[in-house]
Formats: structure tokens, sequence, C-alpha cells
């Protein structure tokens, strides 16, 4: 209640300061959140659904930790529900003591008000959606240039049907396994293929398979992981997503995928027109305020740890 009440009252301020204006609510959403640097000074709180919504309160990601680098910083997406943060941390730590993974490299979060991006995802708008990459962190810390320009490698294999063995390992699926083991996490999306890897790798890792519930197959994702929270407590203006069907899903349900990969569907007729993108007035009204709230007077980007003599990035197998 504090939150929604904190939220209103700037709702209310900003109407009347007209700072967001009629204006807006016609010019896309991803400009108007794209365009903005810094978090807003509001209590924590994912708003909206995964791919209409925002986020108040947003805190970022640190560029380097312990276990962890993030990527492509030129994007200024590595904010998210503070929540989210303490996840990634937690995973990317515990699999590189329990699990032997060198480290992660982080990708895309969110925007630092969450919010459509002007480029890429559809959803990452609310602080709870983080993608990671499948290519383990090198032994040193990369550049800021090298973060920009690493490609990460795909996992697939000719075919597209399954992994390629010279690439994927058992330390793969015992990191999938850890963060699907987590309460927090709602559901991760990987490749059909990599669904089909964690199915058939899963009794090496544990006698455990109800994680493999939360794994969800889609299109893309095979260059990384995508997590996604369930809305944290208190944040009532949240949306969940329906939860996954019962069972492990490697079943029918992973056939049908892997079937639509191996023949995919030809188009019928021209190809549908895109949607107009996004406005302000199609977001949750909290949004308003997320976008209108100042900043935290000491919050600012933080820039990247430069090494001063940087090598080629390498790439490694994990150890099995």
């Amino acid at each position: 209640m504090r939150i929604l009440a904190a939220l209103l009252s700037i709702i209310l301020a900003a109407a009347s300061v007209g700072s967001v204006g009629a204006a807006d609510d016609t010019t896309p959403a991803k400009e108007l959140f794209g365009r903005v640097k810094a978090p807003a000074a509001l209590p924590a709180a994912a708003i909206g659904s995964y791919a209409r919504g925002c986020l108040a309160g947003g805190k970022q990601l640190s560029i380097d930790g312990p276990a962890w680098q993030a990527m492509r910083l030129s994007r200024n997406r590595n904010w998210g529900h503070p929540r989210l943060i303490s996840l990634v941390e937690r995973l990317a730590k515990e699999a590189q003591k329990y699990d032997r993974w060198p480290g992660l490299l982080v990708g895309d979060i969110s925007q630092p008000r969450g919010g459509p991006m002007l480029t890429g995802h559809a959803s990452h708008q609310i602080g709870l959606d983080v993608d990671i990459w499948f290519t383990p962190m090198p032994d040193r810390r990369l550049t800021e240039k090298e973060r920009e320009e690493l490609s990460a490698i795909s996992m697939l294999g000719p075919d597209k049907l399954s992994v390629d063995p010279n690439i994927w390992t058992e330390s793969h699926v015992r990191l999938v396994k850890r963060a699907a083991s987590y309460p927090e996490v709602d559901r991760i999306f990987v490749h059909p293929a990599i669904k089909k890897a964690l199915c058939e790798g899963a009794d090496k890792v544990g006698s455990d398979r109800s994680w493999l519930r939360k794994v969800r197959p889609y299109w893309g994702h095979y260059y990384h992981f995508h997590i996604r929270l369930s809305c944290p407590p208190g944040n009532a203006s949240c949306k969940n997503q329906p939860a996954p069907p019962p069972g492990d899903g490697c079943g029918k349900e992973l056939s049908d995928w892997l079937a639509l990969i191996a023949s995919p569907p030809k188009p019928k007729g021209p190809p549908p027109k895109p949607k107009p993108p996004m406005t302000l007035a199609q977001l949750p009204a909290e949004c308003r305020a997320v976008l209108t709230a100042d900043a935290p007077p000491t919050v600012e980007a933080e820039a990247p740890i430069k090494p001063p003599a940087p090598v080629p990035a390498t790439r490694s197998k994990p150890a099995q």
C-alpha cells in the first residue's frame, strides 16, 4: 500500500506540472524509456506485465563481480528489480563454488526504468528478466571494447535439433538446473534443442527432475538462457504468467517443438503488417509516474574496469 500511495502522489504531481504531456501519449514508449539514463527514485516495484510495464526503484548490477561480468554496457540494460539483481549475484557465486562454472557473462536485464526498448526484446520491461550467456566467463576481466564485440557461442549442432557435443557440457546442465531450482524463478526460456539436451542430461546431475518443468522451449535462446522471476511479494501492480504445465516437459510438447524446428510452416499470404509501437498511454498508469520521477542524487552508470594489458578472449569449455 505504501508503494501504491507513493506512486499515486507522483502521478498527481506529474499531472499538475504537465512534464509528460498529451503528445507523449502518442510518442512510442520505447523512445521515452530508452533515453532515460538513471532509475526512478521510488520504492522498488515491478509494474505491469513482462512485455507491457515498467520498473520503479531499479538497481544496477555491478559490471564486475567476483563471479560475473556484465556485457554490452553501451545499452545500459544492467538494471533490474533488486530481487533479480540479488538472484543473479547468488547464481553466479553458487554456480562457481558448487558447479565448477567459471562465472557468468550477463546480458540484457532491463533499462533503468524498464519499459519498452528501442531495439531487441519485447519483454524485459519490469526488471524481472535476465539473459545469461551459455559462454562461460573467461579467467580475466574483459575490456569495454570486448564486452561490446565478443560474440556469444551457439550451443546448437548443424541440424539445429541437437546441441553441439563439442561445446555443450554437463556443467551447462548443472548451471541451468541451479537457476531453475530457486523458488523465485518462474521459468527459463531455452531453444528446443537445448531443452532436449537438458531432458537427456538431467539424470546425470541428480534424481530430481522437477526443475525441468520451469525450463520452457522457445524460439532463439541458443546463445543464452532467459531467466524470468515471478512477481515479488507486495508488488500489487505486477502480473504473473500462468504456471507452466505439469510435468517435466520432455514428452509431446518438446517433440512438437522439434518437429516445428525441423519443418517450419510455410507462410500463408503476405506477411502481416507490423504492429504500431506501444505508447505511454498503453502502459499501466503508474508508468507515467516512473517516467517523470527524479533520479537518485548519487546514481551514475558504473564505468567498466579497464585492464592494463588486454589479451584475446578465451573460449574454452567449462570443466566437466
